[in-house]
Order: structure tokens, then sequence, then C-alpha cells
């Protein structure tokens, strides 16, 4: 009797926790020609979160936020994608990818590097609250 309440209650929690595994935040951040959108990205600390880079621009962009980043936990395989500790993610033309990462609260610069970029606008922020 004990083994069928013990299977009956594991039969019951366990999908449950499959789920809930799966369901980290999702954000999105498109490049594009000297922009980011949004150009303030609100994520909430200590909240797992997949981060989709799409750059729609006509050349090669990235997002650099050293800071953000490095304050960040993430796996190896995340980091790399961030460059490790440049804290930069590079994207051709009409490339994507997914960083996800646990963000620390503060508010942190971003920018692309590429000469003149964030000079003639390419610049955001992230605000993690």
């Amino acid at each position: 009797m004990r083994f069928l309440l013990l299977a009956a209650a594991l039969a019951i929690t366990a999908p449950t926790l499959a789920v809930a595994a799966d369901q980290s935040a999702k954000a999105e951040v498109l490049m594009a020609n000297f922009s980011f959108t949004p150009e303030t990205l609100h994520l909430h600390a200590g909240q797992s979160v997949t981060i989709h880079f799409v750059n729609n621009g006509s050349g090669g962009h990235d997002f650099t936020a050293e800071k953000f980043f490095s304050a960040a936990a993430m796996d190896a395989a995340n980091r790399t994608k961030v460059g490790g500790t440049k804290g930069r993610v590079s994207l051709g033309k009409g490339a994507s990818v997914d960083v996800t990462l646990t963000p620390r609260a503060g508010e942190y610069p971003a920018h692309c590097s590429h000469f003149l970029h964030s000079t003639m606008g390419m610049t955001g922020k992230i605000q993690v609250d």
C-alpha cells in the first residue's frame, strides 16, 4: 500500500517539476543599423532568462555589456557565446543566438563596439531589479 501511495505521489509531482524547470523567462534584443530594440532591457535579479539576440542589420553588429555579463551566472557554453571575459555577443548579418543566464541586480551600459556604431546611437542599457 505504501508503495502505491509513493508511486502515485511521484506520478503527480514528476511532470510538474519537469515543466517548472523549463519555464525560464525569455527576452529578445534586436540589433539593427545603429540601434538596439529594446533600448532598455528589463530583467529580474536571480531569475534565469534566455536572451534571444538577433542581428537584423545590413552588416555585423555586437551587443557589448562587459559588466553585465561578468556579473551574471551562466554555464561554460553560454559564457563562450558572450566571448568569455569580453562580454560581447557578436553576430553577422541575419544571425541569431540564445544566451541563458541568471542576472545580478544593477544597471549596466550596453553598446556596439564596431567603429562609430555607438557614436551613431547603437547604445542601450540593462536594468536588473
